[in-house]
């Protein structure tokens, strides 16, 4: 029997555009609207989902694997009713890796040259003269989390002579990237780090990691990027450590809920940027290529890349 997906992204207008895409992956897939699967789930082997509903995947009674639309799972996991024993992967392509470095080089260089002071500036009419900040090759750059994305990253920015480093729970070793491991020595990656880039997955361990403890080993000033996940950082002392002068400046594509609602105070602080989880996404040609693939290596019994493990949380 040819496999059977049903699609939750996009909507029920991309659904033309995802069938032509897994047609020319590959064309024994057969692709059923989310609303339609619903209707008749019978032989759906399959889902390829964004932010599904509570209780729609553990509806599908032929479901043996689900593809996630993104390189997260949160928004999965988030059902209560999701069956245990489901397995999950990620969605991880070769372009994920490039546009996560590009969008964490346009952060970075962004917090050096204080972009955003200067659109207020426009935005006021005021002429402000500023001292060239340090440069590339002076501006220390810490990565957390050395995964496949935060392994691109750091490579990429040591290409470009940023003075990288890398923490991550077990050891690494990458080619002109300073990597730390483990809890004891996370002060010392912090103190040599003047923008701090979150790429960790989402763990208990890393709940709610980017707070007053982390943002006070820094030095004064440092800036933040999180690419990573909106559970890593706890706002309230974001937005405390900004308005103390202990950081100049974040740039934020994560939140806890998203779309982040329009009472946050995340929108009209001055020291921050954000964007709309928009950092790394794949287009849906290459999505569906990769989601043909980990279906045609689970039909013939194979375990693919990027499977979800729950044990470790990524």
């Amino acid at each position: 029997m040819a496999p059977r997906i049903a699609i939750n992204s996009g909507g029920p207008q991309a659904l033309d555009e995802w069938r032509a895409h897994f047609h020319e992956a590959d064309p024994t897939i057969e692709v059923v609207g989310w609303d339609a699967a619903h209707a008749d789930p019978a032989g759906i082997g399959y889902a390829l989902v964004w932010a599904p509903e509570a209780g729609r995947l553990a509806a599908l009674p032929d479901l043996k694997l689900v593809i996630s639309a993104g390189a997260g799972v949160d928004h999965i996991l988030a059902d209560p009713v999701l069956p245990a024993t489901l397995p999950i992967a990620r969605m991880v392509t070769d372009s994920t890796a490039v546009a996560m470095a590009e969008y964490v080089l346009t952060a970075a260089l962004a917090l050096m040259r204080d972009v955003r002071g200067m659109y207020a500036d426009q935005a006021e009419r005021r002429w402000r003269t500023r001292d060239n900040p340090p440069g590339i090759g002076q501006t220390r750059i810490g990565i957390m989390g050395l995964g496949q994305l935060g392994a691109h990253v750091a490579h990429r920015l040591a290409q470009i002579g940023f003075d990288v480093a890398g923490w991550s729970r077990s050891p690494t070793d990458l080619p002109n990237v300073t990597c730390m491991a483990g809890q004891a020595a996370l002060p010392a990656f912090l103190a040599r780090t003047d923008i701090l880039v979150c790429l960790l997955p989402a763990t208990e361990a890393t709940r709610g990691i980017l707070s007053t403890e982390t943002f006070a080993r820094l030095p004064r000033g440092a800036g933040l990027v999180n690419v990573g996940r909106g559970s890593h950082l706890v706002e309230a002392d974001l937005l405390a450590a900004l308005d103390a002068g202990q950081l100049k400046g974040a740039v934020l594509d994560v939140f806890d809920v998203e779309p982040l609602p329009a009472q946050s105070a995340l929108w009209t602080h001055p020291g921050i940027t954000i964007t709309p989880h928009c950092a790394a996404t794949p287009d849906r040609r290459e999505r569906a290529y990769k989601a043909a693939d980990i279906i045609a290596r689970w039909e013939r019994g194979e375990r693919p890349d990027l499977i979800y493990d729950r044990q470790r949380g990524y």
